[in-house]
């Protein structure tokens, strides 16, 4: 287990605060989790959130198009330039082919058609999502993007309100996405947050959040740490060795007593050794307990792509099969891709990885039919950000707005939400032609990750005021729940 300064530090001071015996005997935070939210709540069924996140700044504006004439011409002449030729522009009849058929509004609830009253369609690559939200087991939730109030074009070009920091920085701007505290640089995430008040609901001792990604902002907490494995299984602590490893301690039994006791309860005089030896068994614990779940566990029908997200998302299935046999009400994932910075040669980077998202996403929404939880499993996505309007070459440079996929039973599918922005070409003779773009061809959010995230939340069991406490600039936004949630 990686075990990072800040999160010792924190064991430092819980182990301070009530020495080892404050610990449960598995070597982990859940009493003091419960005692900080008095165990108010308690589920009678399970969900899950499942979070991807696509590293280095997804190409939104390639992968949802449109296809209407007029809509069309503008995306057209902003990724290929007036002249029209070349550049980054997909074929009108590919994205026509792969149609989104939305639905009409409905009265008194939000989501249908796009809001500009253009017809979209998906990427050629992006096609099973297509099957998806047509199917209804998919929503687009447009130009989200990292937010400390709604910001128009003006606004921004006369810098009167405050913005995310470092804008356009793939590593800060992550960490806002993340955290969605663009106005505190030290938060931890949002996930991480909600496992912090949730995490009691859970009966049994294993780890709520788990990364098959390895450390990440999202699921850092201040009391449940989260749990990295890989997406091949869990990593065995090579010390335990079953004599089929043989570095370290692997074949040295001797040692892995040694070890044992250097970490068993009740044995540190220091607090800093309480905590590292809290941590390292909690670490051996987690293993036993889902490695012991996975084994006893019947394989999968449902075929994944073989692929690093396929791989990661078809572990995620696993776990969430053995649910029961580790006492889960409510579980967080954090998964990542990458190579999504497409700079250049973006034409086949973006088809490629595309293709790679949309194969692992259709057989996980499978693989939760095949395991009766396609109502109580959600997946969505993020990104450090939206990529440009504007082509540089043949890639786009980073960005800021961007439309995302949400995916599940409960989702309020075949729908979008939020306001499409305009794709109108700004020039160099008039740069704020397009009343949505910066003036330097990064689109401006119209839905905060506030808004997108506290949704998700909600959903997910959280209450109205802890969602506040959650989000707390949710307040600056005029809808706390987008609703594309049913």
């Amino acid at each position: 287990m990686h075990l990072n300064r800040r999160d010792f530090l924190r064991k430092s001071l819980a182990a301070a605060l009530g020495g080892a015996g404050l610990f449960s005997a598995l070597g982990n935070l859940r009493v003091v989790a419960a005692a900080a939210n008095q165990g108010r709540y308690r589920f009678g069924d399970y969900k899950a959130l499942v979070c991807i996140f696509l590293g280095g700044g997804n190409d939104s504006f390639n992968s949802v198009v449109p296809y209407s004439s007029s809509e069309y011409n503008a995306y057209r002449q902003s990724r290929n330039g007036l002249a029209g030729a070349g550049g980054l522009a997909l074929q009108q009849a590919a994205v026509q082919a792969q149609n989104l058929d939305a639905l009409a509004l409905a009265a008194g609830l939000p989501g249908g058609p796009p809001s500009d009253g253009g017809s979209y369609g998906l990427h050629p690559s992006l096609a099973p999502l297509r099957a998806l939200f047509n199917g209804g087991q998919m929503a687009i939730v447009a130009n989200v993007g990292t937010l400390r109030q709604p910001t128009t074009q003006a606004q921004y070009q006369a810098g009167t309100v405050p913005l995310p920091p470092q804008l356009f920085s793939h590593d800060d701007q992550s960490i806002c996405w993340q955290t969605a505290r663009p106005d505190d640089a030290n938060a931890d995430g949002w996930g991480g947050r909600i496992a912090d008040l949730l995490y009691s609901a859970n009966s049994g001792p294993a780890p709520m959040s788990i990364s098959l990604s390895n450390e990440n902002r999202f699921l850092r907490a201040a009391l449940v740490n989260p749990y990295a494995m890989d997406a091949s299984g869990v990593d065995k602590m090579s010390y335990l060795g079953d004599g089929s490893e043989s570095w370290i301690m692997g074949d040295n039994p001797g040692g892995a007593a040694a070890y044992n006791a250097l970490i068993a309860e009740g044995t540190q005089t220091h607090v800093l050794e309480r905590a590292y030896a809290q941590a390292a068994s909690a670490a051996i614990d987690n293993y036993q307990i889902v490695s012991a779940a996975l084994d006893a566990a019947a394989p999968l029908a449902t075929p994944f792509p073989d692929t690093d997200l396929g791989a990661q998302l078809k572990m995620v299935a696993r776990l969430i099969g053995v649910r029961a046999a580790l006492g889960m009400s409510r579980q967080v994932f954090y998964l990542s891709t990458g190579d999504y910075d497409t700079h250049d040669g973006q034409i086949d980077t973006h088809a490629d990885n595309l293709g790679q998202l949309a194969q692992a996403l259709a057989a996980f929404q499978a693989a939760t039919i095949e395991l009766a939880v396609a109502n109580q499993v959600t997946a969505f996505t993020a990104s450090d950000f939206g990529r440009s309007l504007a082509v540089n070459g043949d890639g786009t440079d980073h960005g800021w707005g961007g439309h995302h996929f949400v995916i599940g039973g409960a989702v309020r599918g075949r729908r979008f939400y939020g306001r499409m922005p305009s794709l109108l070409q700004s020039t160099q003779a008039n740069p704020l032609a397009n009343p949505d773009d910066t003036g330097h061809g990064q689109i401006i959010p119209t839905t905060s990750v506030d808004q997108y995230a506290a949704t998700l939340a909600s959903w997910f069991g959280v209450g109205n005021s802890d969602i506040a406490d959650i989000f707390p600039n949710l307040h600056r936004f005029d809808a706390s729940n987008l609703r594309f949630m049913g």
